[in-house]
């Protein structure tokens, strides 16, 4: 997960502290011209290519997938993290050229008037650091959200469970898995993505249950789940829109209805094919649907996942039999 590898930001006060620190070891393991050198370039080295560090480590969010910009974007505020990276980038900068301004400076003179630009020059890149606190609590801050993502991935088929709580979606996630997959909290719902995989033909799908997105009307959703589905809306290669005829679930089909028509109209831009598929329909069958299920009986389970991988319609890249 592009996320998931991000290192600890370093805090404005400690990259200091670090940079000086060593710069003063150095400096007492010499003595005059020599010492005032060594300890510019060590500082300069240190505060330089720590934020550098900082920004490469992040990914170029131009290039990042349109599901993971979303969701990124779902939970922190990407335009603000690039102009935070940015920043931290003038920051490295200006350091350097710092650090090219004074070289000259502390070489053929003497060690007093060598000390004193080399104090100057210590001054004016804490300065630089200092500016950018801000920024690098920005990004540290961003860094812990992000790196919790889960990880679905984008070049894999994927298929989203929809449905009102109760209807047995998550049921139907673990069935399909043959295990139960653990219930994972992320920062875009309070009740948790579940994430499972199965095999068709050699090829892994990624079946995503959604409590807390898409299990009740746009309207009652907050703007972060609201982002958080339209990055689904990227990742979607087919839905599965599970209802429960029987009414058992608590909502009537008819709502339960209203909100699959809302669901297939999201959906409907990319043209993602949303399957209705009737579950408990051992109590039930009082509804038109693509397929009926009983998960509790396992009954149609498989009949509903060759359904929904007909519907992607994935087809791996296979090796020419000339290679």
């Amino acid at each position: 997960m592009i996320f998931e590898t991000l290192p600890t930001t370093p805090r404005s006060a400690e990259l200091i502290d670090k940079a000086f620190s060593r710069a003063a070891r150095a400096g007492r393991a010499k003595g005059g011209l020599e010492a005032q050198q060594s300890m510019l370039t060590i500082a300069v080295n240190i505060l330089s290519d720590n934020l550098q560090n900082v920004v490469t480590a992040w990914p170029d969010f131009s290039t990042v997938d349109p599901f993971y910009y979303e969701l990124a974007d779902a939970i922190v505020d990407v335009d603000a993290v690039r102009q935070s990276l940015s920043e931290v980038q003038w920051a490295s900068r200006q350091i350097r050229s710092i650090g090219e301004e004074y070289a000259p400076k502390l070489r053929k003179t003497d060690p007093d008037l060598a000390r004193k630009h080399r104090k100057q020059a210590f001054a004016r890149m804490a300065d630089i650091v200092e500016e950018i606190e801000d920024d690098l609590l920005l990004l540290g801050e961003a860094r812990d959200e992000l790196k919790g993502l889960p990880d679905i991935r984008p070049d894999e088929p994927a298929i989203v469970v929809a449905g009102y709580p109760n209807v047995g979606k998550s049921s139907f996630v673990n069935g399909v898995t043959r295990a139960t997959n653990e219930i994972a909290e992320y920062p875009f719902t309070t009740k948790g993505v579940q994430i499972g995989h199965f095999e068709r033909d050699r090829v892994r799908y990624q079946i995503i249950d959604t409590p807390g997105l898409l299990d009740r009307p746009e309207a009652d959703r907050n703007d972060i789940e609201k982002q958080a589905v339209s990055a689904l809306e990227h990742l979607a290669d087919a839905v599965v829109f599970v209802v429960d005829p029987s009414g058992d679930c608590g909502y009537p089909l008819s709502v339960q209805l209203e909100l699959r028509d809302a669901v297939e109209a999201r959906f409907a831009d990319r043209n993602v094919p949303v399957l209705t598929v009737a579950n408990k329909a051992d109590r039930s069958r009082e509804v038109e649907a693509d397929a009926y299920m009983s998960v509790l009986n396992d009954e149609g389970v498989d009949a509903v996942v060759d359904l929904a991988v007909e519907a992607v319609g994935f087809t791996p890249d296979l090796p020419s039999r000339d290679n």
